[in-house]
């Protein structure tokens, strides 16, 4: 069974971590979160630990990190709306084994591109959060929204793709309606993608 540090944020609404949890609950991921961290006390998704009864720990700075990390030692570390950057330490700590959900549709090669379901290019977003990643796949008139969940590397917003996901756009759509369609695709992929990893 694999162990599981979730990074949380103020800013998020704990959806995914919900999601992890609930799959961890079903048996559907063989791991377990052993540890839920966040930024600051009022994130959302400490609530959703609590009443799973997993530890919580706040890492206001980004260099506490490694330390908790180290006393943690995660089979992998699940970025799920963490908005801190994560230290080339922390990296270098753990190559391969730290997991993030990006608002857009990462390529396979820097200088690459990827291709929407209709063959339109999809927008990678790079080094955007959430909200200012889907006004931008509006003011684009982009047909398609997606994510990608990737392993983090030195590369900013880059690394190996893992999983992606993309949510047609509709001609009435706000920022609002938009996430909340893409939101349930990345719930579920992240689900996937730990069945994946933690399951073989």
């Amino acid at each position: 069974m694999k162990n599981l540090v979730v990074l949380i944020s103020h800013a998020g609404t704990g959806s995914n971590l919900q999601a992890i949890l609930d799959a961890i609950k079903a048996k559907k991921i063989n791991a377990t979160v052993q540890t839920v961290i966040s930024d600051k006390e009022d994130a959302k998704g400490l609530e959703k630990a609590k009443n799973y009864n997993i530890p919580s720990l706040i890492c206001q700075s980004k260099e506490n990190l490694l330390p908790i990390l180290y006393k943690l030692q995660p089979d992998y570390v699940v970025l799920a709306g963490w908005k801190q950057i994560i230290s080339e330490e922390v990296i270098d700590s753990y190559p391969n084994k730290i997991l993030n959900l990006h608002p857009g549709i990462i390529p396979d090669t820097m200088d690459g591109t990827m291709k929407n379901p209709d063959g339109t290019d999809a927008l990678w977003n790079k080094g955007m959060f959430t909200d200012i990643a889907i006004r931008n796949i509006l003011s684009n008139k982009a047909t398609y929204a997606g994510s990608s969940i990737h392993v983090l590397t030195h590369e900013f917003d880059f690394g190996p793709v893992l999983e992606r996901t993309f949510e047609k756009t509709e001609p009435s759509d706000t920022i609002e309606t938009l996430y909340a369609r893409l939101k349930q695709k990345e719930n579920k992929l992240y689900v996937e993608v730990l069945i994946k990893l933690c399951n073989r």
